[in-house]
């Protein structure tokens, strides 16, 4: 029975990855459709925008000339990537919800970028922060703001399971 409850509540946190993938390619299918020709279209004035930019490096448009070389290096990468979070979310524990959330939002955040990469070339970003016209985060899309708060639960995982571990150990002595 207790086999069978790890399951489901694992297929329950894999089904919650293919939902944020799926709205990562909806979300993309959009963007290549409203706004490709320069059709920005702005949320919330000085704060939030919407315009097509592709992305054919990788974080903060990194390593933007690698062609089809760099192309399938960084879709082997990505592969490579998806693989180490499926076998970290298989071996941590059903009690860890952080860190099966955490792996759940990468694996939905590298499968989004990964498919864009090897199926275009290029991954597809829409989404622009600004603070006026003076500072502004690099355009992104839905599977980025997934990776980055995936990569912050496991941030504050590490930071909460080295508090406890420092409470242990002065309360032991």
């Amino acid at each position: 029975m207790k086999g069978r409850v790890n399951a489901t509540w694992r297929a329950a946190y894999l089904l919650a990855a293919a939902g944020i993938f799926l709205a990562d390619q909806v979300t993309k299918a959009w963007a290549v459709r409203a706004l490709r020709f320069g059709r920005d279209v702005t949320i919330i004035p000085s704060l939030l925008d919407l315009s097509y930019a592709e992305n054919t490096g990788i974080a903060f448009g990194q390593l933007q000339r690698g062609g089809d070389t760099g192309r399938w290096l960084l879709v082997s990468l990505a592969l490579a990537a998806a693989v180490a979070v499926l076998v970290y979310f298989f071996r941590t524990p059903r009690s860890d919800d952080r860190v099966l959330g955490a792996c759940a939002l990468l694996l939905a955040g590298i499968v989004g970028n990964l498919t864009d990469r090897a199926r275009l070339g290029h991954v597809i970003d829409f989404i622009v922060l600004h603070a006026g016209d003076r500072f502004y985060w690099p355009t992104f899309n839905v599977a980025d703001a997934s990776i980055c708060l995936g990569a912050g639960l496991l941030a504050l995982d590490l930071i909460m399971e080295g508090r406890k571990q420092r409470i242990q150990v002065s309360s032991e002595q």
